[in-house]
């Protein structure tokens, strides 16, 4: 049996590392027609960091990227609102969070696979049930039978559209700019990310590598996200402190990429029989947690587990039943801190900021610990 898994992203990559690692056989299919290095920056969780560790892959992103030991949110002079300290879970789980460019984990998970066929310029157009199997048709003009089929493509998934009908994609009304800046950063900023806050709009950034800041940021709009001045992103915010506004001088237009917020209203079905859905396929979620892509390596390490332990329809059962209610908090979380740090309102910026200050640390260690403890068996 061959596993056929549609999409060359960090999940389907993962998913593939993982089935071989079980000594199942996979094959990608991916769109693109070449894998570039190219893409924005990455921070692997460490929940994320504990699948990796567990493929054997640890030390090699370790090198690859920056360690992070810290998260902020602060206010947009980058005046501090909360801090969480990961040293506790360094400690507990034995790995660090990583800051890594895109492009370059996606090479060296593709570098990792022995056995599986990547197969590109091969964007999935239509899946036909064909009995127990299916036909995979691409837009190439090209077919393919499949008996097991993974859908890793995405809050578009074209497997979900068409055989998981009742979903539907939810927009945030905010639009993201993200890019990397040949950037230093001040040595305080080093090993953390900082994210700040201020009217209806925010700004990240991270050290990725020794001379490289991978940065985003993002604006609400009401209607019309035209509103937004998207080739002037310095613009948008310029009442920031300096060192933001510098990473942005920093950054060539042509590497800033704009794209809008979504994500996927949570649905309970993620497999029918033989075809089953990871990823932001199954849950996509707006970027405010820094978890869809580690999410979706947490997708591959438990699909992998239960398709080594039980027989397929049994493995995707079980394979959602573990995975779905973690991911889908991750979801609603993740939407719910999108619409706070957007507040437009004075009152309730301050309102926002206090409580912020005001909650302990043992309640944000708390909710991290549920983040980062991977499920069993």
């Amino acid at each position: 049996m061959v596993i056929d898994i549609i999409g060359a992203g960090i999940g389907g990559l993962t998913t593939a590392i993982a089935l071989e690692k079980k000594g199942l056989k996979t094959r990608i299919f991916e769109q693109a027609e070449e894998i570039k290095p190219v893409g924005a920056g990455i921070i692997l969780a460490n929940n994320a960091m504990q699948v990796y560790k567990k493929f054997g892959l640890n030390d090699i992103i370790k090198n690859n990227g920056q360690l992070i030991s810290s998260l902020n949110i602060t206010t947009s002079n980058l005046k501090p609102l909360s801090k969480v300290d990961l040293s506790h879970f360094e400690q507990k789980y034995k790995v660090k969070n990583i800051a890594i460019h895109r492009g370059l984990l996606q090479q060296i998970l593709i570098d990792q696979l022995k056995s599986t066929e990547i197969i590109l310029n091969h964007k999935l157009k239509n899946v036909i049930k064909n009995g127990n199997e299916f036909t995979l048709r691409f837009e190439n003009g090209k077919d393919y039978n499949s008996s097991t089929l993974i859908g890793a493509d995405g809050i578009n998934s074209v497997i979900r559209q068409q055989l998981f009908p009742k979903n539907s994609i939810r927009h945030a009304y905010q639009s993201c700019w993200r890019g990397i800046s040949d950037y230093n950063l001040p040595s305080k900023f080093k090993n953390e990310l900082n994210e700040a806050w201020g009217e209806k709009g925010r700004f990240g950034f991270v050290q990725i590598s020794e001379d490289k800041v991978y940065w985003y940021a993002l604006k609400s709009f009401k209607k019309n996200k035209d509103e937004l001045v998207f080739n002037n992103v310095k613009k948008e915010f310029y009442k920031f402190h300096p060192t933001i506004k510098d990473i942005i001088l920093s950054t060539p237009i042509q590497h800033i990429n704009e794209a809008e917020i979504s994500d996927l209203k949570p649905t309970k079905v993620w497999h029918k029989k033989n075809v089953c859905l990871i990823g932001d396929a199954a849950h996509a979620t707006t970027p405010n947690m820094g978890q869809g892509a580690c999410q979706a390596i947490e997708d591959a390490y438990i699909l992998s587990e239960c398709l080594s332990k039980y027989e397929m329809n049994k493995a995707f059962n079980e394979f959602q039943r573990i995975r779905l209610p973690k991911a889908h908090q991750v979801v609603k979380t993740s939407w719910t801190i999108g619409k706070m740090a957007h507040y437009s309102s004075p009152l309730l910026i301050k309102l926002r900021n206090t409580i912020l200050q005001l909650t302990p640390s043992s309640i944000n260690k708390k909710q991290n610990e549920n983040i980062f403890k991977l499920g069993s068996i």
